[in-house]
């Protein structure tokens, strides 16, 4: 190797010096989170405060990684849990073992557990990994319950996670800019649907309009 060589290789570095920083000076600075990202559960209520989890247990029996446990209960006569026969009696979520597959997400009837943004979170406790339903339901205005070990920054807790179900209109154009997520009380909205074009929905396929409620409005409400 020559002299000139060997000089020429120290140009390499002196050039990066002048370019501009790429470096997220992390967690001071954190980067745009993904679309689809998915984080820590939430368990949803409904906008009169009835929680939307029926213990049907569905949740549990697709979970890939055996880390949902759920026991249903009957509701009280009197004061009922949630609408229906049922309710979520016991529901923990053990993140030792959690995936964040999204399929939870997917099975429920109700819509009552999305995956949040927030995946910064760490124990120092094993125990504290295993989120209990007090831990995991929404507070009374509908948002996540925040952990001392959870890194929740400004923005985490406007959207849920993206997600794409077997019911969805599947790209469908009809559907842009619908908000395909039925808020009510539950956490965040998931973004609009991205169309394509302004072209009808597919034979065989419901309007955009009966298909997908708007905010705030639950499952039903059209007639």
């Amino acid at each position: 190797m020559s002299v000139l060589d060997f000089l020429r290789g120290f140009t390499i570095p002196l050039r990066q010096v002048f370019r501009p920083k790429l470096t997220d000076f992390y967690p001071k600075e954190k980067s745009p989170k993904p679309e689809r990202l998915h984080g820590r559960h939430v368990l949803n209520r409904y906008e009169d405060g009835m929680e939307k989890c029926i213990g049907c247990e569905l949740c549990a029996g697709v979970c890939p990684a055996r880390c949902i446990y759920v026991r249903g209960a009957d509701n009280p006569p009197d004061d009922p849990v949630s609408p229906g026969e049922r309710y979520g009696f016991v529901y923990e979520i053990n993140y030792l073992r959690c995936i964040h597959c999204d399929l939870c997400v997917e099975a429920c009837p109700t819509e009552a557990i999305t995956e949040s943004k927030l995946f910064e979170f760490s124990f120092t406790d094993r125990r504290d990994a295993v989120y209990t339903r007090d831990e995991l339901l929404v507070d009374d205005q509908g948002m996540p319950k925040k952990q001392p070990w959870e890194d929740w920054r400004p923005g985490d807790e406007n959207n849920t996670s993206a997600w794409m179900r077997a019911t969805s209109p599947s790209g469908s154009a009809a559907y842009e800019g619908r908000v395909a997520w039925s808020g009510e009380l539950g956490f965040g909205v998931r973004p609009p649907e991205k169309g394509q074009s302004d072209a009808l929905p597919p034979e065989g396929e419901i309007a955009a309009e009966e298909a997908a409620p708007q905010v705030g409005e639950r499952p039903g409400d059209h007639h």
